[in-house]
């Protein structure tokens, strides 16, 4: 199920057949295997499961999932010449094999 446009916090929820189980998750779509953008703070960062998916616009996409605290250990830190900090994580840190389509990471429904 996804959520409204731009809405704070996941960008869908997984349910189990049942509803008993509902996941949160983040989605971060890039057309390439480019940095993914994580905001000023990681502390404005909610969702417990991560879906990082590149090449979003072919035929061949591949998805990362990752929890948030593996999201959060890996983002890199940046600030420009006029202070302002923000964090990405950088693709040698979502593109490993751990990640790469792991679905079974979110557990049965």
């Amino acid at each position: 199920m996804p959520t409204v446009r731009n809405a704070r916090g996941a960008d869908l929820y997984a349910a189990s057949e049942d509803e008993a189980r509902v996941l949160p998750i983040q989605s971060k779509a890039l057309s390439k295997r480019n940095p993914v953008p994580l905001g000023g703070s990681l502390d404005t960062l909610r969702s417990e499961w991560w879906i990082i998916t590149i090449n979003a616009n072919t035929d061949m996409p591949t998805c990362f999932v990752m929890t948030l605290a593996e999201v959060k250990d890996a983002a890199h830190r940046g600030q420009n010449e006029a202070g302002k900090v923000s964090y990405w994580l950088q693709p040698k840190h979502y593109d490993q094999l751990e990640y790469r389509d792991a679905w079974h990471r979110l557990g049965e429904p």
